[in-house]
């Protein structure tokens, strides 16, 4: 939805104060100008957002639902608009803000055009007027590119963010009003696939078969960007420590252990008197350099001479196929790799290890405030964690 960010500053006025005219007041409009935005405001939402009584205008459960939204994405955009320019905030609309976005992001006016389906010349029509708010540049020109100033790359991610907040809060209003709508992003790490995702999503789909539910995998950096961004809603598998940032919090779930796994055929899988020394001399399939599972492995060789035949993967499948096609050594979840362990495909060597466990759980945006939907899918994945016991 493109929102009409002026006529959601008089609705949260109205919210406030009870009153159209006061909140004209406060806006700057006619009291008529008020009551038209807020008449296309609930014609757009389909939702009756105020009750009309004799002591004033009071917001319905649909109002209420919506003004908390609102109120956290304009607050947002106030913040970091207010060290730019006073005016900025209340000047800037949706669109405007929109091409900031996709001029910060791709750093090009033709890319930013072709992202938004827009041509080049409203792109640059949209970011001429806020610096002319801002009675400042936004951007540099250089022979390079075009490079955000540091105010404009925060304003750009705080309206995203606002503009992810506006859209919890349509599919808020569109599940109040029993319509199917929302959906949930899970940036998923290897174990959170493998095991702990799919008994969470096939339950909580048996409930909300409506609600859709994207599973988004990468490298932890590029979750974590996305989790920042507000295009991903939370990230499940092993959490960082230290904290990777002070934006975002993890929740412990539940803690998991490594393990040395090899191929049903493996000199080494039924042999007793395993040492590391062994194992070094072995050939390993291992998680990138970075990840807290590598950094595990790393620690258990310190004094020791360390493996020297490394592939580095973060794919199950990749480390499965070539534990069967070689004697290469494995070292990953116990729970992920539960299912091939089953099958017969892997084989734990009999070899314990100190130090290999590791807390797996969510991490979320620090002022997150989920949905309903996103509330209800948390609790699953709860649930399934405590079935599990892990």
């Amino acid at each position: 939805m493109k929102w009409n960010l002026r006529h959601l500053r008089v609705f949260l006025a109205i919210t406030r104060h009870c009153s159209v005219s006061r909140a004209a007041q406060e806006c700057n409009l006619s009291q008529p100008a008020a009551t038209q935005a807020i008449a296309k405001l609930e014609r757009d939402l389909a939702q009756s957002l105020f009750r009309h009584m004799s002591q004033g205008l009071f917001p319905t459960p649909a109002g209420e639902m919506l003004a908390a939204r609102v109120a956290r994405a304009l607050r947002r955009i106030d913040r970091a608009a207010a060290p730019i320019s006073p005016r900025l905030a209340g000047a800037a609309s949706f669109a405007q803000l929109e091409a900031l976005i996709a001029l910060r992001e791709t750093e090009n006016f033709t890319l930013a055009a072709r992202r938004l389906g827009l041509s080049q010349p409203t792109v640059h029509r949209a970011v001429a007027y806020l610096e002319s708010e801002a009675r400042r540049p936004l951007f540099d020109r250089t022979a390079q590119g075009i490079r955000a100033s540091r105010p404009a790359r925060q304003l750009a991610d705080a309206a995203r963010l606002a503009f992810a907040e506006l859209e919890q809060g349509e599919m808020e209003l569109a599940e109040l009003a029993g319509r199917a709508a929302g959906r949930i992003v899970v940036g998923a790490m290897p174990l959170a696939r493998s095991s702990l995702l799919p008994r969470a999503i096939a339950a909580f789909r048996a409930a909300r078969p409506d609600t859709l539910i994207r599973v988004d995998e990468g490298p932890y950096a590029d979750l974590l960007a996305g989790l920042r961004r507000g295009e991903i809603d939370f990230l499940i598998g092993a959490l960082r420590d230290p904290l990777p940032i002070g934006d975002v919090v993890q929740q412990e779930l539940f803690e998991d252990d490594l393990i040395p796994v090899v191929g049903p055929d493996h000199p080494l899988r039924d042999r007793p008197d395993l040492t590391l020394e062994d194992l070094a001399a072995q050939p390993w399939v291992l998680a990138r350099q970075g990840t807290p599972s590598r950094r595990i492995f790393d620690g258990l060789f310190q004094g020791h001479r360390p493996p020297e035949s490394i592939v580095e993967t973060g794919s199950m499948i990749l480390m499965r196929e070539m534990l069967r096609a070689s004697d290469h050594v494995g070292f990953i979840s116990r729970l992920q790799a539960a299912a091939e362990i089953d099958l017969g495909l892997m084989v734990p060597l009999p070899l314990d290890l100190p130090g290999t466990r590791r807390p797996i759980g969510l991490t979320t945006r620090q002022d997150w405030l989920p949905t309903a939907a996103q509330d209800a899918f948390l609790r699953e994945l709860s649930v399934s964690v405590r079935q599990k016991s892990y």
